[in-house]
């Protein structure tokens, strides 16, 4: 059997999905939030074939664990231990101890992780620099770094200095900071903040505009702040908006599209836009990018997103210059019947 023990929790998550039948991976998905959901589904979409042996790999050791937790829910933690030892290979045993370990186990500051960064970093940059760095040590990654960012320079370096210096710390001094904190942010993170406003917002006014308002207030404020229209117009219009193109613009689009680009930029798209494109292309063009989508194995996504990008500017420059319509964005009225 292979060894899947260096593959990440959610590539294994994302391959458990793919293993089960769909109806029951969508009733397991509707007990999991919305980053877990959005990162198994991003793994899921960049994976490609999987081997069966992997397969089987990945679902043994889901059942493996699953029956453990089971075992400490009967009998505890210590029961379920023995019984697992006396059960499996010693080394198969040790593995899954290990693993329910780390599950069974609240790390520390695990609360902050409901908190949105920037809030999380309204409450704590005024504290001290070891007490900073003492926290963002137990968030995740992405969490801790856009905390840091948002701290002053000079306290920046201050931190991350006494992050790599970090060894082991006094549980209770832990617990201590914990405790403190997770009073003064109870009602942080409890409380339901509602966003309005934003680029995604005036994005979305604008799509819903007719093309000669969306031309007069973006050229406007392309002369003050040239940044925030590319902001505004890659927003605008995504990938999947392709669907509002007719055929007549998905062909001219298709021209100055490379195949390359277009079979990777397809690879998460949905059925009904591949199915639109490849009804725009000659049958035998259409297989070429079926079987390059094939055989390309699990891919970045963020060169799958790179590369729809690429085909979403060839459709903005074609609109432009009005050699392509999009349905509701104002071209019909110009058309001669």
């Amino acid at each position: 059997m292979p060894d899947v023990s260096n593959l990440s929790g959610t590539k294994k998550a994302a391959i458990l999905f793919l293993s089960l039948d769909q109806q029951v991976a969508a009733d397991i998905l509707k007990h999991l939030d919305e980053v877990q959901i959005e990162e198994i589904s991003r793994e899921m979409a960049g994976l490609g074939p999987i081997q069966q042996d992997t397969r089987d790999e990945v679902i043994n050791e889901f059942y493996q664990l699953a029956l453990a937790r089971s075992y400490a829910v009967e009998g505890g933690w210590d029961y379920a231990k023995n019984l697992l030892a006396k059960s499996l290979p010693e080394a198969q045993a040790k593995k899954i101890i290990d693993q329910v370990n780390q599950t069974i186990q609240s790390a520390p500051f695990a609360f902050l992780q409901k908190a949105e960064s920037e809030n999380l970093l309204t409450f704590i940059q005024d504290e001290h620099p070891q007490t900073i760095a003492l926290i963002l040590a137990h968030l995740k990654p992405t969490q801790a770094s856009e905390v840091l960012v948002g701290l002053p320079a000079q306290k920046q370096v201050e931190v991350v200095k006494r992050i790599a210096n970090m060894e082991q710390t006094n549980p209770e001094v832990i617990k201590e900071v914990e405790r403190g904190l997770e009073h003064r942010l109870s009602a942080m993170i409890t409380q339901t903040f509602e966003k309005a406003g934003g680029v995604d917002t005036v994005a979305e006014m604008l799509n819903l505009a007719d093309r000669a308002t969306e031309k007069t207030i973006m050229e406007g404020l392309e002369a003050e702040d040239p940044d925030l229209v590319e902001q505004i117009r890659r927003l605008m219009f995504v990938f999947e908006d392709i669907m509002m193109v007719n055929d007549k613009g998905i062909q001219s689009m298709l021209k100055e599209v490379d195949n390359d680009d277009l079979a990777l930029a397809l690879k998460t798209a949905s059925q009904d836009l591949k199915d639109k494109i490849f009804k725009n292309m000659s049958e035998r063009a259409a297989q070429l990018i079926k079987e390059d989508m094939d055989y390309m194995g699990p891919v970045r996504v963020s060169d799958v997103e790179a590369a729809q990008q690429k085909i979403v500017d060839v459709v903005r420059r074609l609109e432009e210059s009005g050699e392509i319509i999009i349905s509701g964005r104002g071209g019909e009225k110009d058309l001669v019947v």
